[in-house]
Formats: structure tokens, C-alpha cells, sequence
């Protein structure tokens, strides 16, 4: 039986459609839409982190020996957001860059602004079929205004901080800022030397940190797991860390309660969403 989400398809579209027409500056609503998929909505304007919104990966691993299979269901088909302003890829791997997710959504949504790694470029390219200088394109230490929010480019290392012949990040993370709120999106990271010194600067108000950890045996990069989750958030004093990585593949998850137990341990404030769920900040 696979987890249902909360809400979901056109119910869900129609609920984000909705807060985008009353968004205002004071506000941010945020849904989280599996893996490390999050949609924010703020003065009415919609960012779109790292969607993985179809079943590219179950059908290319099926019959294999690390088949993907899913634990919950699809939340919403991608061609249902419609009202998306900004959209991330964190890095090349396919739940973090699905051609089958993102592709619909730029049929979708005809002024959308896609924001990756500049290193990653050609290989983006070639996955999406989008033309060349389509891409925005980051590195660490780099700033750029997208839609009237400022992105940050910070290092994300998975397993390792990688970059290409020119120094640039392969694997990143963005720290955002709108309005009051400055949010950080982890992309897939381990803890790594500076990573605190980095993000303190920034005065986090939102951290979205994977919970999955880093196991070799299941043959994929690692992430954070839910102590070191906790113990970040902690760190760089978030206001508030949400979860993510977890409940969509059986082979590569974790137990929120785990992330939770830590949490409360460090009196760090967090929200653990269900698939399709909104909080309101």
C-alpha cells in the first residue's frame, strides 16, 4: 500500500492557484511535493525546488538489482502547475533533474526561469532539450536576482564537494532571500568542514535538510541523516528545519521519528510535512 498524500493533482493545484491570488509580503506558504521537491509562495510569485514529479527512475531501474520502488504515490502531475515562476535543479542526478518533470512544466509554464549549477550546463541541456543559454546558472560565493528572489549559491557536497575544471560546484544548495525570509534549499549534502561558517551569515530562517544518511551499501551518494539534520538546523540557527529525502523510494529512506527525536533533543524548531501538506510561515 503506498503512503497517500495529504493532497493531491487537481485539489492541490487548485490550492496552490489559490494562495498564489492572495499571497502578500508578510506571508510564505510551503508544500512539500516528495523527495526534495518544495514549492514556496511568496507575494504572489511560486519557487519551485528540485521537483521530482514522475516515474522516470522506477521504470529505468526496473529489473535491475537496485530497483526503485516507490513507498508513496505521485502527489501531482507536473502539467498541473501552472502558476510556477522559478524552478531548481540542484544537481544531475534524475530526482533532482527529471526531463519528465520539468519538461511539462516549461511547456506549462511559458516565462518559468530555471536556475542550476553553471557547471552542470551541457549535461542539463542535453537532458531537458532546452536551448543553450536557457539555464540561469550558479556557483558558491555567487549571487543572482531571479523574479525578485535573490539567489545564493552554496557548495553541497555528495559525497564530495566536486567541481569542474574552472572551480565551479557540480552539487550545490541555495540559500534564498525575499522580503523578511532567507530559506535554505540543502540540495543532497554531508555535513563538510565550513558548512556552518557558510550559512550563519545568512540568518536562515527555513532549512530544508535531507534525512536519508549516507549508507554505501545501497550504491548512491549520501546525505545528511537525521541527527546531523538536527544538529545543522541547530548550528546555523534556523528558525525552523523541514525534512526531506525520505518516503519515496524503499531502498533509500529513513524515519522521520528519528529526525523528530533529535530535533526535540537540540530544542530546535521544526515541521515534519505530510506528502501534498502546507505550512504557513
Amino acid at each position: 500500500m503506498l503512503i497517500q498524500p495529504f493532497n493531491k493533482g487537481e485539489k492541490l493545484a487548485a490550492e496552490i492557484r489559490t494562495a498564489k491570488q492572495h499571497g502578500t509580503t508578510e506571508s510564505l506558504d510551503i508544500w512539500w511535493l516528495g523527495q526534495s521537491g518544495f514549492l514556496l509562495q511568496w507575494n504572489k510569485k511560486c519557487l519551485l525546488f528540485d521537483p521530482y514529479l514522475s516515474d522516470s527512475l522506477s521504470k529505468k531501474y526496473a529489473n535491475t538489482n537496485k530497483p526503485h520502488e516507490r513507498m508513496s504515490e505521485l502527489v501531482i502531475a507536473p502539467e498541473l502547475l501552472d502558476c510556477i515562476d522559478v524552478v531548481t535543479s540542484s544537481h544531475n542526478h534524475t530526482d533532482h533533474l527529471d526531463a519528465e518533470t520539468l519538461v511539462p512544466l516549461f511547456e506549462k509554464n511559458q516565462n518559468l526561469k530555471f536556475i542550476i549549477p553553471e557547471a552542470n550546463r551541457d549535461f542539463v541541456v542535453d537532458r531537458i532539450k532546452c536551448a543553450h543559454d536557457f539555464p540561469i546558472g550558479l556557483t558558491d560565493s555567487e549571487k543572482k536576482t531571479i523574479n525578485g528572489f535573490v539567489f545564493n549559491g552554496v557548495p553541497a557536497a555528495h559525497n564530495t564537494i566536486e567541481r569542474d575544471e574552472q572551480g565551479r560546484c557540480k552539487f550545490m544548495g541555495y540559500v534564498v532571500q525575499f522580503g523578511k525570509f532567507s530559506i535554505y534549499h540543502s540540495g543532497d549534502t554531508l555535513w563538510y568542514d565550513n558548512i556552518v561558517d557558510i550559512l550563519n551569515p545568512f540568518q536562515v530562517d527555513v532549512a530544508f535538510l535531507p534525512i536519508n544518511g549516507n549508507v554505501p551499501e545501497r550504491e548512491v551518494a549520501g546525505n545528511l541523516n537525521g541527527e546531523e539534520a538536527a544538529r545543522l538546523g541547530k548550528e546555523i540557527q534556523a528558525k525552523i528545519v523541514i525534512p526531506h529525502h525520505y518516503d519515496l523510494f524503499k531502498f533509500n529512506t529513513a524515519d522521520p521519528k528519528v529526525f523528530e527525536k533529535e530535533a526535540e533533543k537540540r530544542n530546535q524548531s521544526f515541521k515534519v510535512l505530510q506528502l501534498g501538506a502546507f505550512v504557513t510561515i
